[in-house]
């Protein structure tokens, strides 16, 4: 079995593609299939993402690809010129592999991989959408897809109904329960204090390093922090925050630029996160049943991360911080009411869990084998 997966854009669709593919090769391993070949083809990613592809058995092609921008931008016309050169580049690539099944996680660098597989007539496409509010590369594809999947139930208005599934958002299996020990290992962390896990989405966020930098001193004489700022920021990031940390407390404070597979051990420790609200974070927060604060991007395409946080906030399993309220003081505030309070610490837990979809990488494994006629 062939399998071509597409996406791209933003690093939220790396994961959930490992995902899915995992479990296709378990389901398909039960059922007796164990040549089946997965190729990547999309935007390239950073060299983390390459090396996850290579760790997980899956090929890559990088194309061209253009996006589909609803403002005014130079950069449209430039972009006008890489969408024709993508579809090339697919119609070559898929010639020569022709997959049996696509799945695609949406993003602009997803068209041009579904126009073609459409040309082709490959048989299972599948398209999956990722946030509350439906991006534009998914609204197009879904006229291409033969299944369509959503992790938000508001997203279903979009799409139509007979192809369209409420199946969640595919994350890692090993993503939360981590043996304790080796995590702190990992993270050098050697104090009993409660961890606090902040991270702001693959690009880092600028507003919650802000705020952190005002209130780090604050947050390490009670927590342990676990701070991903961003490969971006981090060099600028370090050389501003390290003197201002009184020494006694800077083995407390563990600053990544990013973490891939790594995120597995601070999930596992974190008693709280602070976070963006992008999609796969939302749902990752959930399944490792972690209470939370999301601030979502302001200015993300269609607001769609401020939808995501208050739908989410909905089931009681985070706060909300919209980023124009955002003040040091008052993210302090909502850390410690949150972080100094067992009962409050223990609801919120619970109500992530009721949120979390654990068991939507099986789903559309299984939707795919039975599209491909092996379930």
């Amino acid at each position: 079995m062939r399998v071509l997966l597409t996406g791209g854009g933003t690093g939220g669709h790396i994961f959930p593609l490992i995902a899915v593919s995992k479990k296709l090769k378990e389901l398909a391993a039960q059922r007796g299939i164990q040549n089946i070949e997965f190729l990547y083809v999309g935007p390239a990613f950073d060299e983390a993402a390459e090396e996850i592809f290579r760790h997980e058995n899956i090929k890559t092609k990088y194309i061209l690809a253009g996006k589909f921008r609803r403002y005014y931008s130079a950069s449209n016309i430039i972009d006008l010129f890489k969408i024709p050169i993508g579809i090339l580049q697919c119609l070559w690539i898929l010639f020569w592999f022709m997959p049996e099944v696509v799945f695609s996680k949406g993003g602009y660098g997803s068209f041009p991989a579904m126009l073609v597989s459409w040309l082709y007539r490959i048989p299972v496409r599948m398209i999956h959408e990722s946030d509350s509010v439906v991006g534009l590369a998914n609204k197009i594809t879904s006229f291409f897809a033969t299944k369509i999947g959503i992790a938000f139930k508001e997203a279903a208005v979009k799409f139509p109904l007979k192809k369209t599934a409420l199946v969640g958002l595919p994350t890692r299996d090993d993503l939360c329960w981590q043996d304790k020990q080796t995590a702190r290992n990992f993270f050098k962390i050697s104090s009993q204090k409660p961890v606090l896990l902040i991270m702001g989405g693959s690009q880092g966020a600028e507003s919650i390093n802000n705020a952190v930098f005002e209130i780090i001193s604050d947050l390490l004489e009670k927590y342990e922090v676990i701070h991903i700022c961003g490969r971006r920021n981090y060099e600028k990031f370090k050389a501003n925050i390290d003197p201002i940390i009184d020494p006694d407390l800077k083995k407390y404070y563990h600053l990544y630029p990013f973490l891939t597979e790594e995120l597995k051990f601070a999930f596992s420790l974190a008693d709280m996160v602070v976070s963006r609200a992008g999609a796969s974070s939302i749902f990752e927060i959930a399944k490792c049943q972690k209470p939370s604060i999301l601030i979502p991007l302001k200015g993300s395409a269609q607001d769609h991360q401020r939808s995501n946080a208050y739908i989410y906030a909905k089931s009681g399993g985070t706060i909300v911080i919209e980023e124009d309220n955002l003040t040091p003081h008052i993210l302090l505030q909502r850390i410690y009411q949150i972080l100094d309070d067992e009962n409050v610490k223990k609801k919120m837990s619970t109500n992530a869990a009721s949120f979390a979809t654990p068991n939507s990488a099986e789903l559309i494994a299984k939707e795919i084998l039975t599209s491909f006629g092996v379930m």
